[in-house]
């Protein structure tokens, strides 16, 4: 599906995500006084930017001194690509060797770390005449993608000495950043492969969000930045004096109608939730269709009018509702799930909390039928 920048600006429902552009520019201003002098920075802008709109938000973090962009899939990179955005893309994910060509006809890097990878940039240099661009991603525990740090040197030699590839970097990726002893391991395997191959010109990338943070004597030439970006703290070991970071996304629905149940009423399917005295109930067209969890029925608030309001009844497809008995509130007026509403904020770690899960999953779960409008 392709984009454009117009076709974020249009709305038609009463239900949306909003993103402080503010807020992206403010993190990663913060974000580069942890950096290393002259080192990369890389932003995560996989999944949509983590349901934020990485289509919308790249001119701002291309404004804002990032250097290259981190995408999942080519299909990602290509998105970005049809939408001008002309910057060093890097596929951080596995690449079929089918769609090398793809990457290297629209400058995009992809990440490698299989004799079948080399062959694939092979073959793509015969037919095109380009060189593919390529990260060789080295697997220091995550036990996901990468060549072994025993394979590492060799593989990395093997690149060097082919004309038809043009090796731009090395990487690792650390499974337990927010532990020190682990991501000590991790980060002395993959010194072991770089301390022993020529650097020179390579961008060597190893920190993440956290790592970038609490690790200040790691050596890199280049970091990713993901959820940080986005202004959702990672899990930071403890002590570490955290970065000042804002959240960017909030949630909010107009309240379609309002009326009055009786004492006893049940609300919504299966009537989770029972009226013990005349209750004023708001709804709003928000629902699991958009990637509000259902589990979370009955047990979040939202904020109208600088006042927290209880949902009640279980969420249904494409709507919520609200006991709003105590407010002055008529419909058409605006409920913020996510946010800040007067003095009153509602935190997307009060929803994972709930549900037992991690704040950027819940980010990434919001539908794209939500239309993003984009503020500052």
């Amino acid at each position: 599906m392709k984009f454009n920048r117009t076709s974020f600006l249009n709305t038609h429902r009463d239900a949306w995500v909003e993103v402080n552009l503010d807020c992206i520019e403010h993190n990663i201003l913060e974000f580069k006084k942890y950096l290393k002098k002259g080192a990369k920075l890389f932003a995560v802008v996989k999944a949509d930017a983590y349901g934020h709109g990485a289509v919308m938000i790249a001119p701002v973090l291309l404004a804002s001194g990032v250097d290259f962009l981190g995408v999942s899939s080519i299909d990602e990179g290509l998105q970005l690509r049809e939408n001008d955005i002309d910057a060093p893309i890097l596929v951080l994910g596995a690449v079929p060797v089918w769609s090398f060509d793809r990457a290297a006809q629209n400058n995009i890097s992809v990440s490698v770390f299989s004799d079948e990878h080399i062959e694939a940039c092979r073959q793509t240099y015969e037919k095109l005449k380009i060189k593919t661009k390529v990260h060789v991603k080295i697997d220091t525990g995550m036990n996901r993608i990468g060549v072994r740090p025993d394979k590492a040197v060799e593989f990395i030699k093997k690149i060097q000495a082919c004309d038809f590839i043009e090796l731009e970097g090395i990487f690792t990726h650390f499974a337990t950043a927010e532990t020190e002893s682990y991501a000590l391991e991790q980060y002395k395997k993959f010194r072991n492969v770089v301390d022993n191959i020529d650097t020179s010109g390579l961008i060597v990338h190893c920190c993440n969000t956290a790592a970038v943070v609490c690790y200040g004597n790691f050596e890199y030439t280049g970091a990713r930045v993901g959820i940080g970006i986005y202004g959702l703290q990672p899990d930071f070991p403890k002590g570490t004096k955290q970065p000042d970071l804002k959240p960017a996304m909030s949630l909010k629905g107009r309240i379609t109608n309002i009326h009055t149940a009786q004492k006893d009423e049940g609300v919504s399917y299966s009537h989770t939730f029972e009226t013990t005295k005349p209750t004023k109930i708001a709804t709003i067209p928000i629902g699991y269709a958009d990637g509000v969890s259902r589990l979370l029925s009955n047990k979040i608030y939202g904020i109208i009018n600088g006042k927290k309001i209880k949902q009640i009844g279980n969420i249904t497809m494409d709507q919520m509702m609200f006991d709003i008995t105590d407010c002055d509130a008529q419909e058409g007026d605006v409920i913020t799930l996510l946010g800040q509403d007067g003095n009153e904020c509602i935190k997307i770690d009060e929803w994972a909390n709930i549900l037992g899960t991690i704040h950027y999953e819940l980010t990434c779960a919001l539908r794209v039928r939500l239309p993003r409008v984009y503020t500052r």
